[in-house]
């Protein structure tokens, strides 16, 4: 079972994907959604006065390059590093971590999870893994070399997207609220609310860390935010509608989901759940 099949919230979807940009508009633009799993008692709004109000910049794309991409991969999570992509796959019984060749889209590298967990969100620090899982409340830690499992976390709430600056971890669980981490304890060091023009934004997904910026995929859209990791302002929206062309989707295509940044080539990569191919792009303001 999917996640698009048991998040009770999203049973509207037809008519959400029917015209995805309305939509995304409308979230941006809309009051922050109540009652969300492990929100709780503090998360309130925020006011205009409690944060600068900025309107995101907006962005279109340029395909580069297109590659190939597992189709049968249920992507969670995606890492470029030291010339290899690393990838986390989703569902019950078919949750893995990879490594993964960019020409042929070969899985190089790979260790299942246990069938009771669902793989999210992974990031490497030094010579450690990091990878989430869904509603499990455990977080995985790897040998980065042989991919041996050295060690796990438990935490609250659900675990989505994962992603790092080189020294502190930052976690998504599907709400508007990111977690930083100390990658030695997985405890919590503070938590922003991820914010757009002054009102909180549901429904952060994978995450990646470029250049200063978090960029984070909004679950059941063709949307990626650029967030501001200090402020939690979102600066910038990139609209990738249309990426992934009619002809290659089938009644298994799930969502966008997977942003992968090659520091030293400059290079972004986006893929999504189920899909053949995997794009590197440019974003262009409009």
């Amino acid at each position: 079972m999917t996640r698009k099949e048991t998040v009770q919230i999203f049973e509207d979807r037809k008519v959400r994907s029917a015209n995805p940009v309305k939509y995304i508009s409308m979230i941006l633009c809309s009051l922050v959604l109540s009652g969300c799993a492990g929100c709780g008692a503090k998360r309130k709004a925020l006011s205009v006065a409690d944060v600068a109000v900025q309107s995101p910049t907006l962005y279109t794309y340029m395909v580069k390059e297109v590659y190939p991409h597992d189709a049968h991969a249920f992507t969670q999570g995606l890492y470029w590093f030291d010339g290899s992509l690393y990838e986390g796959t989703g569902l019950y019984g078919a949750s893995t971590l990879r490594r993964v060749e960019l020409e042929t889209g070969g899985v190089v590298q790979q260790i299942a999870l246990p069938d009771a967990f669902f793989g999210e969100g992974i990031a490497q620090i030094g010579d450690r893994i990091y990878q989430l899982t869904w509603q499990s409340g455990r977080a995985f830690v790897y040998d980065a070399l042989t991919f041996e499992k050295r060690s796990e976390f438990h935490y609250k709430g659900e675990g989505w997207g994962l992603t790092t600056d080189g020294e502190r971890l930052y976690m998504s669980d599907g709400t508007s609220l990111i977690r930083v981490l100390d990658p030695a304890t997985f405890r919590p060091e503070r938590e922003f609310t991820v914010t757009v023009e002054g009102r909180p934004l549901e429904h952060l997904n994978e995450l990646e860390w470029i250049e200063g910026e978090i960029w984070a995929n909004l679950f059941m859209t063709d949307q990626i935010v650029r967030i501001d990791p200090q402020s939690g302002v979102v600066t910038g929206r990139i609209d990738l509608t249309g990426i992934l062309p009619a002809a290659d989707r089938t009644p298994d295509t799930d969502v966008l989901n997977g942003i992968a940044w090659d520091s030293v080539g400059r290079r972004i990569f986006v893929t999504g759940k189920n899909w053949p191919k995997l794009f590197e792009i440019e974003v262009i303001k409009q």
